[in-house]
């Protein structure tokens, strides 16, 4: 069952990344990706009050199903791990963390924008 559920973490986790930085170029999902984008900020800066600045509740999970099967020696970043597990290079945390952080806040202005726009092109019903 573990081995089923980090299979699942990492698909899951992964296209909800690539969600939080694309989603915003597609019309029909930019209010998801606003909304993800969103709640992404409160788990990282809301929940992190708590549970440490960057929280994430699917690292958190995955990395509890991982201990299960036996891994020990896991990184703080989720994306950290994707880029070691899917290149085998083992980027310092720092600059990880840097540039989550900056890809992150670009998708934020990026999905903000387009969708502000899309709000004011929208036909005004009477």
């Amino acid at each position: 069952m573990y081995a089923l559920l980090n299979v699942f973490f990492i698909i899951f986790h992964t296209a909800l990344i690539l969600f939080n930085l694309l989603g915003w170029i597609w019309k029909t999902t930019r209010r998801w990706n606003l909304a993800i984008l969103l709640l992404t900020a409160f788990s990282w800066f809301g929940l992190g009050i708590w549970f440490g600045f960057g929280y994430c509740p699917c690292t958190h999970w995955h990395w509890m199903v991982r201990r299960e099967l036996g891994y020990t020696d896991m990184p703080n970043s989720y994306i950290k791990f994707l880029i070691q597990q899917l290149t085998g290079i083992n980027l310092d945390a720092a600059v990880v963390d840097v540039g989550t952080a900056v890809l992150f806040f670009l998708a934020v202005v990026i999905s903000f924008y387009v969708n502000f726009r899309d709000f004011k092109k929208r036909p005004i019903v009477s």
